[in-house]
């Protein structure tokens, strides 16, 4: 059995943005550092970034994207020679929920990653070699900081909308707590505030899989032998959290992958063939350093603990849409209900809404119909900022 596919948002005939490119600009170099939270600096910091649609004369119709744990600069579009779509493509483009006929829309790798920004694999100005586990640890902060150094770069210095899921959501928490003035809407997706015991524990399982393979080497690949059996296994066992059971069960239930089982200890089942497929296919685009680095900024974020956490969003507030799916056990319901309620308390204007998706946390992902419709109506609204819950 397979899960149906979402009924898609936009018109089928839509192709989309089309050919896409993705570019590279230093934003901090030797002579102007980027100053990390944790009192280290990074003197070279390159960006990978891609923008969608056209910015206007009055520089006001954009919308930044910040992505999820294993995301990239690739949102919409295609690149030459590839059939593989951006990671956000049906909900980016002509017509679309973020409509770039209407928007300027902006999506960059972060930093930490490994698809073009500044990493732990990027290679040391001082010693010519890679950073490895000499890579500076990160904080959601020095996200916001690159971000914002980008949009300047784009002659952007107020954003419409800051959108982004998952990690992604807690970099548009962290920008509108200590940027407000930067933006007029946040749309946070299958998010949180922080993480809870739960998350934490998968993400440090994941960590040591990486870590205690053999080939990790303290973080120095030496022949270019990397912890490849290591990052499968952090990718499988996260992917298992991105699902909900419902959805592995109608996807794969209990079939065999070869017919009769031969009862040993190889792949026999469906979705043990899955398992191993992401795992495989992880290696292809994704570093297992980054996964070290990015996954511990989430394990620390927890901005609502700050003394006046919410004093500057109070004083340039900034309207926000909160979305959930019910079958999300990873990011559940409850813990964007907990970012609801701390900026209401505020007196920031919220709007909630809870989508129904068999899917789990991959929904965010996926062309849902009500949960485009809500994003589409809340960049467009032109009304007041009245709390909504649904």
């Amino acid at each position: 059995m397979t899960t149906p596919d979402p009924k898609p948002t936009a018109d089928p005939a839509a192709e989309g943005v089309g050919l896409v490119e993705t570019r590279s600009v230093q934003l901090f170099a030797r002579d102007d550092p980027l100053r990390l939270a944790g009192g280290a600096r990074l003197d070279e910091v390159d960006v990978a970034y891609e923008t969608y649609g056209h910015l206007n004369e009055t520089a006001d119709n954009a919308i930044y994207i910040c992505h999820a744990l294993t995301g990239d600069a690739h949102a919409a579009g295609l690149h030459v020679g590839e059939a593989r779509p951006g990671w956000w493509d049906n909900l980016i483009g002509p017509g679309r929920a973020i409509d770039t006929d209407r928007w300027f829309v902006v999506s960059s790798n972060l930093l930490g990653g490994c698809q073009g920004t500044t990493g732990p694999s990027s290679t040391n100005p001082e010693t010519g070699e890679p950073f490895g586990l000499d890579f500076p640890l990160l904080d959601m902060s020095d996200f916001v900081t690159v971000h914002r150094r980008l949009g300047e770069h784009l002659g952007v210095r107020h954003w419409h909308a800051v959108v982004g899921g998952s990690l992604g959501g807690m970099q548009v928490l962290e920008w509108e707590l200590t940027h407000p003035e930067d933006m007029d809407r946040a749309v946070l997706i299958a998010s949180s505030s922080r993480l809870t015991a739960q998350n934490i524990a998968f993400s440090a399982v994941g960590r040591q899989a990486i870590m205690r393979d053999e080939n990790f080497q303290n973080g120095r690949f030496v022949d270019e032998r990397t912890p490849d059996v290591g990052l499968s296994i952090a990718r499988m066992m996260a992917h298992i959290t991105y699902m909900s059971e419902d959805a592995f069960t109608e996807k794969f239930g209990r079939s065999h992958q070869y017919g009769a089982p031969s009862r040993g200890f190889g792949i026999d089942f469906a979705v043990e063939s899955y398992l191993d497929h992401q795992g495989e296919t992880f290696l292809t685009r994704f570093d297992a350093l980054s996964y070290l680095y990015l996954t511990r900024v989430m394990d620390y974020f927890d901005p609502f603990s700050r003394p006046d956490a919410l004093a500057r969003l109070q004083q340039s507030p900034v309207s926000n849409l909160i979305i959930s799916f019910d079958t999300d056990w990873r990011f559940s319901t409850a813990q964007s209900r907990r970012i609801m309620r701390t900026l209401e308390s505020a007196r920031i204007p919220v709007t909630f809404r809870e989508i129904q998706s068999p899917w789990g946390h991959d929904s965010f992902l996926l062309p849902i119909e009500p949960y485009h419709a809500t994003i589409r109506a809340f960049l467009e609204y032109d009304g007041g900022g009245q709390a909504t819950h649904e």
